[in-house]
This record gives C-alpha cells, sequence and structure tokens, in this order.
C-alpha cells in the first residue's frame, strides 16, 4: 500500500537536494580543472600559507574561505532570506536561494501541476509519476529515479559516512540525517502539532503524529483490511498473515515477529528487570507491567463497565467481568457439561477430570494443576508475603488475601447477599453465607451426627472430638485446633491491638471481636433462635442456646458418662475427678 502524499513530498525534497548535488558535481570538475591550469602556470613559484581548521585539520589558503568553514562547526548562519527566513552560512548559497523566490518556472508537470525553472528539472520529477527508475545498483539491483539518490544508497555498500557529528562523533550517511540528529544534542523539536502542541524533530513524525488527531490510516492490510497509521505497523501487521518471525532467540530458538518482543524475552535469560517501582522497589519486565502495577498503589481503575459501573485497573478484568452481564459461557466440559465464561478456567476445570497435577513443590512434593498455585504454595515454605497491606505492616502470600484483608479497614463489602442484603468482604464468606439460606447441610459428622452446611465447619468441628491441638504457642505453650486462633492468642502477648472502636476507642485484636463489641453500640442482636424469638450478637451465644431447645451436649466427661452444653462447663465438673482446686488462695 502507498502513501502517496508523503512519498511525493518526500521526491520533491530530493529533487532539490539532487540538483544542489549535480550543480556541486559541476563546480568539483571545474574546480579540479581550474586547479590542474593553475598548477601548470605556478610551477616553480613560492607556495602560499595555508590556513588550518582547529577543529577537524581541514586547510584552506584563503582566511575567509576558513572563517565560512568554521560556521559549519558552530552552528552561524548569518545570511537570512527576507522572504521565507531561511539562514544560510554563506552570502552565495542565500543569494542562490532567493532565485527560488523570483525565478521563472516555465516547466509545468501535466499530471500534478508542478512548476520548474529548466526542463532537466521537469524530466526527473515526471518519473515520480511513472515510476520509471533509470538508475541501478549494479551491487544489490536496486532502482531509483535520479543518480543521486543512487550515490547516496551506494553508501549503504561502500559504508561511507562522510558526515560527522562535532559533538558526538556519529556519522551519518546524508546531511539531512546529521541535521536531523544534531536536534538531539540543541534540544530542538521545530515542528510542532497545532492540536496538541507536541514537538517533533522530524517532519515526518509531525504527519504520522497528526494522524492520531484527524483519525487517518492510509495504510490497509490486503488481506483483513485493517487499517494503520503507519507504514511500519503494516509490515508488523503483515507477519500475523505470512507467520514471518525473523527475530530469533540465541539462548532458546524462539522467535518472534518484533525486535522489541525479542529484547524483552532475553531478559527471562538474563534476568534483567530493569523497570523499578519507585513505591515497593518490586521489578519488571515490560514497562507496560510497571504501569500495571502502580495502579495497586494509586487506586486508579480506568476501566469501568458500561452496565453496572464497577471499575477495573486492567482491561481484562473488565473483558472478563462482562460476561458476567452477558451469561455467556462458551466452554462446554464434554465430561461434566459444566460450562465456564473463560478459557482458562475451562483447561484448569477439566484437569480435575484427569487428574492431571504437573506442577510439583520440590520442597514436600505436593502437586498442583497449576503453576500459580505451586507458586502460591511454594511460599509457605519460603515465607515470602510480597503483597503488603498500605494501611498496616501485615503482609499477604496472594494478592487476593490482601484485597480480602484491606476492606477491614476500608470497610468496603462488595459481594451482596440477594435473600438478606447482608454484605461481605470475599466471595468465599458470601458462598458460606448462601448455605444458610438454603438450609442444606450436607456435611455430617460420624461420631456425633451433627450436619453441618460446610466441609470448613466440619473439618473445625472434628477437633472437638479428637482433642488435637497442634498448633502451639511458643511463648506460653498453650495449644489450639486452628492456626488463626493461635494467631490471635499470640497477640496478647504481643499486646498488639490494631482492630479499634471508633464510637468509644476500645482496642482488640481480632477484626472479629471488634464486630462483636460494636453491637453493643448499635444494638443490634443479628442471630436469631431457630425454635423461639430470642435473639443475640454473637453466634456462639446462639449455639449455646439453641442447645437447651435440641438438648446437643456435646462435652462429654472422659471419667464419667456426663456431658455438658459447654465446654467451660465440663473443665469445671472435671475438678471432681481431679481434686483440683484453682481458686483457692
Amino acid at each position: 500500500m502507498s502513501d502517496p502524499e508523503p512519498s511525493r513530498i518526500k521526491h520533491e525534497d530530493t529533487e532539490e537536494q539532487i540538483d544542489k548535488m549535480e550543480v556541486m558535481e559541476q563546480k568539483h570538475k571545474l574546480n579540479e580543472g581550474k586547479k590542474e591550469k593553475h598548477d601548470f602556470k605556478t610551477q616553480g613559484t613560492k607556495a602560499k600559507k595555508l590556513h588550518t581548521c582547529s577543529q577537524c585539520g581541514k586547510t584552506f589558503q584563503n582566511k575567509g574561505n576558513l572563517i565560512v568553514h568554521i560556521r559549519v562547526h558552530t552552528g552561524e548562519k548569518p545570511y537570512t532570506c527576507t522572504q521565507c527566513g531561511k539562514s544560510f552560512i554563506q552570502k552565495g548559497d542565500l543569494n542562490k536561494h532567493t532565485r527560488v523566490h523570483a525565478v521563472e518556472k516555465p516547466y509545468a508537470c501535466s499530471q500534478c501541476g508542478k512548476k520548474f525553472p529548466d526542463k532537466g528539472n521537469l524530466k526527473r520529477h515526471i518519473r515520480v509519476h511513472t515510476g520509471e527508475k533509470p538508475y541501478t545498483c549494479a551491487q544489490c539491483g536496486k532502482s531509483f529515479t535520479n543518480k543521486g539518490i543512487l550515490n547516496v544508497h551506494m553508501r549503504i555498500h561502500t559504508g561511507e559516512k562522510p558526515f560527522t557529528c562535532t559533538q558526538c562523533g556519529k556519522s551519518f550517511r546524508q546531511k539531512g540525517d546529521l541535521n536531523i540528529h544534531t536536534r538531539v544534542h540543541t534540544g530542538e523539536k521545530p515542528y510542532t502539532c497545532t492540536q496538541c502542541e507536541k514537538a517533533f524533530l522530524k517532519k515526518g513524525d509531525l504527519n504520522k503524529h497528526t494522524r492520531v488527531h484527524t483519525g487517518e490510516k492510509p495504510y490497509t492490510c490486503t488481506q483483513c483490511e485493517k487499517s494503520f497509521i503507519k507504514k511500519g505497523d503494516l509490515n508488523i501487521h503483515m507477519r500475523v498473515h505470512t507467520g514471518e518471525k525473523p527475530y530469533t532467540c540465541s539462548q532458546c530458538g524462539k522467535s518472534f515477529r518484533q525486535k522489541g518482543d525479542l529484547n524483552r524475552h532475553k531478559r527471562i535469560h538474563t534476568g534483567e528487570k530493569p523497570y523499578a517501582c519507585t513505591q515497593c522497589e518490586k521489578c519488571f519486565i515490560k514497562k507496560g507491567d510497571l504501569n500495571k502495577h502502580m495502579r495497586t498503589h494509586t487506586g486508579e481503575k480506568p476501566y469501568t463497565c458500561s452496565q453496572c459501573g464497577k471499575s477495573f485497573s486492567q482491561a481484562t478484568g473488565l473483558s472478563y467481568h462482562l460476561k458476567v452481564h452477558s451469561d455467556e459461557k462458551p466452554y462446554v466440559c464434554s465430561l461434566c457439561e459444566k460450562s465456564f465464561s473463560r478459557l482458562d478456567h475451562f483447561k484448569q476445570h477439566q484437569k480435575t477430570h484427569n487428574k492431571v497435577k504437573d506442577h510439583v513443590c520440590l520442597d514436600c512434593g505436593k502437586s498442583f494443576t497449576t503453576s500459580s498455585n505451586l507458586k502460591l504454595h511454594q511460599r509457605i515454605h519460603t515465607g515470602e508475603k510480597p503483597h503488603k497491606c498500605s494501611y498496616c505492616d501485615k503482609s499477604f502470600t496472594d494478592p487476593g488475601s490482601l484485597k480480602s484483608h484491606e476492606r477491614v479497614h476500608t470497610g468496603e463489602k462488595p459481594y451482596h447477599c440477594t435473600q438478606c442484603e447482608k454484605s461481605f468482604k470475599d466471595a468465599a464468606s458470601l458462598r458460606h453465607h448462601l448455605l444458610c439460606h438454603s438450609g442444606e447441610k450436607t456435611f455430617n459428622c460420624d461420631q456425633c451426627g451433627k450436619d453441618f452446611i460446610s466441609s470448613s465447619i466440619l473439618k473445625t468441628h472434628l477437633k472437638v472430638h479428637s482433642d488435637e491441638r497442634p498448633y502451639v504457642c511458643s511463648l506460653c505453650g498453650k495449644s489450639f485446633s486452628r492456626m488463626d486462633i493461635c494467631k490471635q492468642h499470640q497477640k496478647i502477648h504481643n499486646k498488639v491491638r490494631d482492630h479499634v472502636c471508633l464510637d468509644c476507642g476500645k482496642s482488640f485484636n481480632r477484626a472479629a471481636c471488634l464486630k462483636e463489641h460494636q453491637r453493643i453500640h448499635t444494638g443490634e442482636k443479628s442471630y436469631k433462635c431457630s425454635y423461639c424469638d430470642k435473639s443475640f450478637a454473637r453466634s456462639g451465644q446462639l449455639r449455646v442456646h439453641e442447645r437447651v431447645h435440641n438438648g446437643e451436649r456435646p462435652f462429654k466427661c472422659s471419667c464419667c458418662d456426663k456431658s455438658f452444653t459447654q465446654y467451660g462447663h465440663l473443665k469445671s465438673h472435671e475438678r471432681l475427678h481431679t481434686g483440683e482446686k484453682p481458686y483457692c488462695t
């Protein structure tokens, strides 16, 4: 696909350069001829004093020529055109330039109307329209419309770069490229966008940029009709259709469509992570990953659902969320007919049928269906907790736990029960709560026959029968059946009470204790007895009370057949057998 307008401008600019080059070549030939005549005439005469440039070592017979030459290094252009403001090093160059404004151009192009001062220039210009390229490179066969362009092209093969930057020593094949490069040192960006005032080094870059505002995409794919602002972007896109991946990793042989993708991939081998977070010092291979990560600190969620207003930090999160509204579940399991909205969830589900657990922990041998689950598990061994709470000093192994924890500080409860309007911090708590409405208790204790709504509650209950208390406090030796209770107990020793009541200032070592305490202020009694109209502020109080109705006595004495409704009552009774009198002085 061609870009006619930029191409025309480029050719026209090149024509002016070629005209100048051909004039310079003719001058050079004349000067050579004059030099030969001069040498012939002055043989045997005394040589004139030479004037040498202190910056590049070039010599001149005339001091005035040296002064003019030095302007190449200083960048001074004292001769300015009064009509267009263009400046020149030499007065002669200005005189030549003024002819552009004054000269008659009698030769007009019949196709585009452009005029030229002589027939030769018109002839060269017409090749832009006809496509004629009479000048062919003997080394690679590439053809050109002008001899001057061929001469410049030949420098690719010869490696000649005659135009050198005086500031950094970098060399270029064309003077125009050097002029553009010097702007890197001067900071000059002469081409400014009229719409957003963004400035550019090159006019071509400005032309490409303006397409962002106009929406113009002149480069169209012939296979899928997708359009692009830049020709380079089209060329890269075409590799999707051709399958071409010209950039190959020398270490693992993996190939890529773009050089940038290869450079990023190489960092996997080198371990380089050049993009560091200024807030938590976490490093990333890609800048895009850093930008996404920064949103965890800023809280920015730029992707908003148009249907419910929920916002997301990443576009993928919004894409997955939209499927909630559509109820679309295109991925169906052929074994159990369960359907999924996401392909990754579907693939993980299939592993449950195939019992594929190909991700094995090298420390304990435990296996997992996904690499992410293995990674989370390994943090148990390493103790790594990379996800830090922005409100307190607490850290977590995974981002989900952090997010759920931070809701303790923010008070956010985004998961709402549709049956009783109760809200929860996380989805698991909501799912657990919904079982209360269903009344279904499918998990049965084989020792006492009691039924439970979830396997986790049954698991906790079984410890009552086994007396298993694997979690021991290192400070006082007290043991616990649950890890979370042990951790809360340890806060008593550390005197950590990080949950503060905003009404009275009283502090607690657990969020649950604070929540129960706050009901004193609110008067809330959300736990209702299913046998009578009595209500309670705490779930534990309700459980004890309901034993009055159902006759349950889960705490049995090991010495006699007596049983009790509460653990404390059992402990008091056992002292009758042991003779222990703890309250005697």
